[in-house]
């Protein structure tokens, strides 16, 4: 099994939403399969350390490439999980980015991960299910940030996030303006999630 692969970009393809990174190694190149929003951190020439997952198919073997072992890790649940391919995987890695989609399966908010093209309600419902316990754990093996213990209650937290998310938020957004507002004394003893969501709002548009 190949851990990881340090070498020399030499070029990437683009085609059918699909980014193919040609990676120089000792005079050999692979052609490896990355989440697209690598390429915001890679350019052609530059010296790279891509971590790897080799999928093997009875008719296919597609080396997939990662930003680091953490990330590919994830992968490795997600294509754990029945119907979910390395496409669809690799999708909601990209779409997400670890932390979010680590968090949006150990609360369980399917609506975020349905957010994703291609994973609907059920496919959301069955990563959540099958991941939860487990992610939970290795997010914490891992010392990976946990959700801020300023922000909202579970109960109301999935449609807090979601109707800023409607409203056009990102993901890292909406995190920092729930940590920061739930610092006060006074909202983060509330379950209403209509004055967390002006709070956020309020702090966005400062």
């Amino acid at each position: 099994m190949i851990g990881y692969l340090k070498g020399t970009v030499a070029y990437i393809q683009k085609a059918n939403n699909r980014v193919t990174l040609t990676l120089e190694v000792g005079q050999i190149g692979y052609d490896i399969q990355i989440v697209p929003r690598l390429l915001q951190q890679v350019s052609g020439g530059e010296t790279v350390q891509i971590f790897t997952h080799l999928h093997v198919r009875e008719d296919q073997i597609v080396l997939f490439g990662f930003d680091s072992a953490a990330e590919r890790d994830l992968f490795r649940q997600l294509v754990s999980v029945s119907g979910i391919g390395p496409q669809l995987a690799l999708a909601l890695l990209d779409t997400m980015g670890l932390q979010d989609l680590v968090q949006a399966i150990v609360v369980g908010n399917t609506r975020a991960l349905s957010r994703t093209p291609g994973v609907g309600t059920k496919t959301a419902e069955r990563i959540a299910l099958e991941l939860k316990t487990k992610l939970a754990e290795w997010r914490q093996q891992a010392g990976m940030i946990t959700a801020p213990s300023a922000g909202p209650t579970l109960s109301i937290q999935e449609d807090v996030e979601m109707t800023l998310l409607a409203l056009g938020y990102t993901n890292s957004e909406i995190t920092q303006a729930l940590q920061t507002v739930g610092q006060s004394s006074t909202l983060s003893k509330t379950a209403d999630a209509e004055e967390w969501i002006r709070s956020a709002i309020a702090w966005l548009s400062r």
